[in-house]
């Protein structure tokens, strides 16, 4: 069935045959959901591009929410690296001291 118009001369050959009862349900349940079909996805093409607006704004946000993860790391090891190099002086200095006494 490529176009509408190839269904009025469906159903009308189909009620000249005269089928059961079943079948017609049959062919009428079937005309129920592809219609249906048609339906969601005429709804999804028309609610796509508000849910594409919104999946960009959740993928920036995740973009945002990750570099400021990384600052934020970036900065602690920073500051783990000169509290060590403080404490490499510090150790540094008294080790000296330490070995005139012990000497």
């Amino acid at each position: 069935m490529e176009t509408v118009q190839e269904l009025i001369p469906l159903a009308k050959e189909l009620m000249a045959q005269k089928p059961r009862r079943n079948l017609v349900r049959l062919y009428v349940l079937g005309g129920v959901l592809a219609l249906f079909g048609a339906v969601l996805g005429l709804m999804e093409t028309l609610c796509s591009p508000f849910t594409a607006a919104d999946s960009l704004r959740e993928r920036e946000a995740a973009v945002a929410e990750l570099q400021a993860a990384r600052e934020r790391q970036a900065l602690r090891a920073r500051a783990l690296l000169e509290k060590s190099k403080q404490l490499e002086a510090v150790q540094g200095c008294r080790a000296p001291t330490n070995r005139l006494h012990a000497s």
